[in-house]
């Protein structure tokens, strides 16, 4: 008989409402400082769960015009629940985090991906395509994923943190402070921005501060758009349920904070929004080891990935090739190779850009031996489409597959 007495419920430490703004809620932050204090403290071995807003804090909904997207107000992310801290983590330890489960909210069932406006956001083709803000929204059944405004495909998402990381030290935030300043005034008219420096608008820390702390924050955090030293913005999609994580610890309790949760995510995110966004719960357990940054020589996090991946062992590979190094250049390459065969079967460039971010596509770095030339190669998965895209000796059969949400005033 099922009993009750030794059943120990994992409590939610951080709760949220995800059709709620972020900047009315308590428990989030969206700036990354030594000063912000935990606004919850665990014991190692402790298993909890945390709440997550989407990366945006309720800016996007579930409707059919891409205006949210265009419109949306990017100094105010990304939105973080947290800090939490580990009792007993010292700066030089190394914190092991598991990510034991990730998953959608059951009142909100329902994802986007987006490309952003070339002036506000950017992404991979901001320039080359000169973008504009169009989306695509996902409903999520079970582990599936299907969209409206991209038929004809349907696959299992991989669902992760896109930002999990450690606070900074003061001496470490004041390192990416400097080094990020730097880059923008090397590259002051650069369109999108080679980085984001500290800006006090937008910023918000949602727990009650002396007003010096809070200015001080504001004035100094460092945004979250990158992935730095700590962990941060690294959108690794196979961090989902399963996955280790070991990261250096910088602050007195590590300070450990997660968001931008992602329910399916291709290699590389192509566009600036380009996973499958959505606000969500995530289950941590989290363990110590004492001295593990000089043990490790851990520089930057290392990670176990998840034994949890979907099957599609059928794939349609396209390369990409760079003459100068550069495997940014490559894979763009790849990328756009994928998008233009896309196209011949019948979806939109901007359908095909999406599809590309969000579905679980895989890239990896095929060869940089013969330097200064580099070859990378992105695998598009056979099995998430509906319908045979092979090629065949007569050519592609190009469909109708409409369009995706674009911008009310009609501007692509």
């Amino acid at each position: 008989m099922a009993t009750a007495a030794n059943s120990v419920i994992h409590p939610t430490l951080i709760q949220v409402d995800p059709f709620v703004r972020a900047r009315e809620q308590k428990g989030l932050h969206n700036r990354w400082h030594p000063d912000i204090p935990p606004v919850v403290t665990v014991k190692p071995g402790e298993v909890f769960n945390i709440e997550c807003v989407d990366w945006t804090g309720a800016q996007i909904g579930n409707n059919d015009f891409s205006d949210d997207i265009r419109d949306v107000d990017l100094t105010s992310v990304h939105n973080l629940s947290g800090p939490i801290a580990v009792e007993g983590a010292e700066p030089g330890d190394c914190l092991v985090v598991d990510i034991l489960d990730v998953k959608p909210f059951d009142k909100m069932p329902w994802g986007y991906t987006g490309i952003f406006e070339l002036e506000n956001g950017g992404g991979l083709f901001a320039r080359e395509f000169q973008s504009r803000a169009a989306k695509a929204i996902w409903d999520f059944e079970g582990i599936y994923a299907t969209s409206r405004h991209i038929p004809g495909v349907r696959f299992a998402g991989v669902s992760h943190p896109g930002l999990i990381g450690t606070a900074p030290s003061h001496e470490l935030l004041a390192t990416w402070n400097k080094r990020e300043v730097g880059l923008i005034e090397a590259h002051v008219n650069a369109v999108p921005p080679v980085a984001f420096g500290p800006l006090a608008t937008g910023a918000y820390v949602g727990q009650e501060l002396p007003a010096d702390v809070r200015e001080r924050i504001f004035r100094d955090g460092a945004r979250t758009i990158p992935g730095r030293e700590h962990g941060g913005n690294c959108d690794i999609k196979n961090l989902s349920k399963g996955s280790r994580c070991y990261f250096p610890v910088f602050v007195k309790g590590a300070n450990l904070s997660v968001g931008d949760l992602h329910f399916s995510q291709g290699d590389g995110e192509l566009s600036f929004c380009g996973a499958i966004e959505m606000a969500g719960i995530i289950k941590f357990k989290t363990s110590i080891i004492k001295g593990g940054v000089e043990k490790f020589a851990l520089k930057q996090p290392i990670f176990l990935p998840s034994p949890v991946d979907p099957l599609y062992s059928a794939k349609l590979i396209f390369e990409g090739i760079s003459v100068d190094i550069r495997a940014t250049v490559a894979y763009k390459q790849a990328a756009l190779n994928a998008i233009a065969y896309l196209q011949k079967i019948g979806y939109t460039r901007e359908q095909a850009y999406l599809l590309l971010s969000a579905a679980p596509i895989e890239s990896h770095v095929g060869a940089v031996v013969d330097s200064p030339n580099a070859c990378v190669t992105l695998a598009l998965p056979l099995g998430i489409f509906e319908h045979d895209i092979l090629p065949k000796e007569e050519g592609l059969k190009k469909l109708d597959f409409g369009q995706c949400a674009i911008r009310s005033d009609g501007v692509l």
